[in-house]
């Protein structure tokens, strides 16, 4: 279970790669990954090419990272979920709530 981060400066968007279990055992460093939104970046992506496991907790940190930028749903893209956690933010219908690619 790993969270990295990194900024593309030139499109001012912030990367968070989530590699492993995204569960509440990450909460502590997911968060400090999305303080970095307040640094005038206009969007975000989450990384879930190597995420294996998506609990509440889980969605439930992706809904406050959507409270921080607002209610702007292209603010914030989810991409490369495995078919288990896309499943997962389907039924949750995140689909309405973010970019899911």
């Amino acid at each position: 279970m790993a969270i990295e981060t990194k900024i593309n400066a030139e499109q001012q968007i912030l990367e968070i790669k989530i590699t492993g279990r995204f569960d509440f055992s990450v909460h502590q460093d997911f968060r400090k990954a999305t303080q970095q939104a307040s640094n005038g970046v206009n969007g975000i992506v989450v990384d879930m090419t190597e995420t294996d496991y998506v609990d509440s907790s889980a969605l439930g940190m992706l809904l406050v990272l959507r409270d921080k930028v607002g209610e702007n749903k292209e603010a914030i893209s989810i991409k490369n979920a495995k078919p288990e956690v896309r499943n997962i933010l389907d039924i949750a219908n995140f689909d309405k709530l973010f970019t899911l690619v």
